[in-house]
């Protein structure tokens, strides 16, 4: 829009800061290292040189994150002392500009559209609100974008060009010496993907593990050294927490592990350093890779749940479950972050094929993981009540029976789990069944049924509960 050019005058000196500024290409940054946790926050540990005479000043830094949280900046530096900080927020934009210009005299510049000739008026700025309204002389305007330019003189002063950390420090001594800024900041995460290849006839899955860095801090982060975090660090009511990736813990078969994997730790997280330095620049997505595993031990299973005593009208896919460990020994041999684990096969054609996907929350090494991909086409359940009949006054006898079908041409075991045992009062019993089951909770037993290709099985059971 041409009304938005700018015509500005050198500031005074007064505003100037200590620091010079760099190009608009440049990063006024220096050595930055980046610490990224995985609830929207990050520790930036910037490393720079500044010339200090010896007495009190004020220091600029640009470039520093948008989303700083200003009460968490610290300074170090020898013979430094902290008098005051500010953080400059206020980003240079065309409306800002004319925000800041309300009160003050600007220049109108407009461009005779036939003779192209300029003709220039000095105006003040009454208004700025849905368009700005300015005197001239004895008259009262309403400025058209479209066909005026608008000059400014100078830069108001606590407008910045970019996101700008002011701090007036006292030096004992004077001379350049590095100092390093150190802040938490908004507006950063990452996450773990997870793809795996299941080759089910050999029992095996190929897994690789990428990580996913987002930045929405509104600052680029060149040539970053970065460290990522797996875990949510505590944070006080005011902190807003992002949590990626909670495991389905309607499947059983998930079993935390208890072996160290041998990472770094830091307290009770483990830390994925990225092999090399990475620039992450502002409203963007980074994958790097970190996990790359090769023929791991893996199997499917199906399972199904009837969530109480009860009878379905028709027949219901059983759940199709993928199993593997995390384990040192015949498993993936690693901790895994939070994230995301997408599942391919091989078609008839030898082709990957995506399956299904499931969340996984932070896990051990050595853990079992039990992931939902999807529901079976072949793989049918239907439970039935065949009689229910009344104790009493408080009890009733319940008879089940589920039908398990399957039409895949080779037999499976579907885990048969029935729920809704413990209601209200914990004295549920099975009083008959015609195979054993096992009891994996207080409201739910389960029996792994074994169903053969192209045909059917059943399992009967009678139940005495409360009501």
């Amino acid at each position: 829009m041409r009304w938005l050019a700018l015509g500005l005058m050198a500031l005074p000196a007064a505003v100037q800061a200590q620091t010079a500024v760099p190009a608009p290409d440049q990063s006024a940054q220096g050595d930055v290292a980046v610490t990224i946790y995985t609830n929207d926050l990050a520790l930036v540990q910037d490393k720079r040189t500044l010339s200090l005479p010896a007495q009190r000043t004020r220091q600029e830094f640009p470039d520093v994150s948008a989303s700083i949280r200003p009460e968490t900046v610290t300074l170090s530096g020898g013979g430094l002392t902290i008098v005051e900080q500010n953080f400059d927020f206020d980003l240079l934009t065309p409306q800002k500009l004319m925000e800041k210009a309300v009160g003050r005299t600007i220049t109108l510049v407009r461009t005779n559209p036939e003779t192209k000739a300029e003709t220039r008026e000095e105006a003040r700025v009454l208004a700025n609100n849905n368009g700005t309204v300015v005197q001239i002389g004895n008259r009262i305007e309403v400025i058209d974008p479209s066909s005026t330019r608008v000059i400014f003189p100078t830069l108001p002063p606590n407008l910045r060009a970019r996101p700008t950390l002011s701090v007036t420090v006292d030096s004992a001594t004077a001379g350049a010496r590095p100092v390093t800024l150190n802040y938490l900041s908004r507006g950063f995460g990452w996450k773990a993907d997870y793809v795996a290849l299941f080759d089910e006839s050999a029992g095996k899955i190929d897994v690789q593990g990428w990580i996913t860095l987002t930045n929405t801090s509104g600052t680029t982060f060149n040539n970053a050294r970065t460290l990522l975090v797996a875990g949510a660090v505590g944070e006080d009511g005011n902190g807003q927490r992002q949590v990626y990736g909670r495991p389905n813990r309607t499947i059983p078969g998930n079993r935390p592990g208890t072996q160290t994997a041998n990472r770094e730790q830091l307290g009770d997280f483990y830390v994925y350093p990225l092999a090399e330095r990475t620039t992450i620049a502002n409203a963007q997505q980074k994958q790097v890779s970190f996990l790359d595993v090769t023929g791991t031990p893996a199997a499917r299973a199906y399972f199904y749940r009837n969530q109480w005593l009860g009878t379905a009208q028709e027949a219901a896919s059983a759940d199709t479950v993928l199993r593997f460990s995390s384990a040192r020994e015949s498993g993936l041999g690693d901790a895994l972050p939070a994230g995301t684990v997408r599942v391919y096969m091989r078609d008839a054609r030898g082709q990957p094929q995506f399956i299904g996907e499931s969340a996984i929350g932070h896990t051990p090494m050595g853990s079992s993981l039990a992931l939902k991909t999807g529901e079976a086409f072949d793989v049918k359940v239907q439970p039935v009540v065949e009689k229910r009949e009344r104790l009493g006054t408080t009890r009733w006898r319940t008879t089940m029976r589920y039908t398990l079908t399957n039409a895949r041409s080779a037999p499976v075991v579907v885990d048969l789990a029935q729920a809704g045992l413990d209601f209200l009062w914990d004295d549920t019993r099975i009083e008959s069944e015609s195979q054993k089951s096992e009891r994996t909770s207080s409201d739910e037993v389960m029996w792994k049924v074994d169903v053969p290709a192209n045909g059917e099985a059943s399992v009967t059971a009678t139940f005495v509960t409360r009501y």
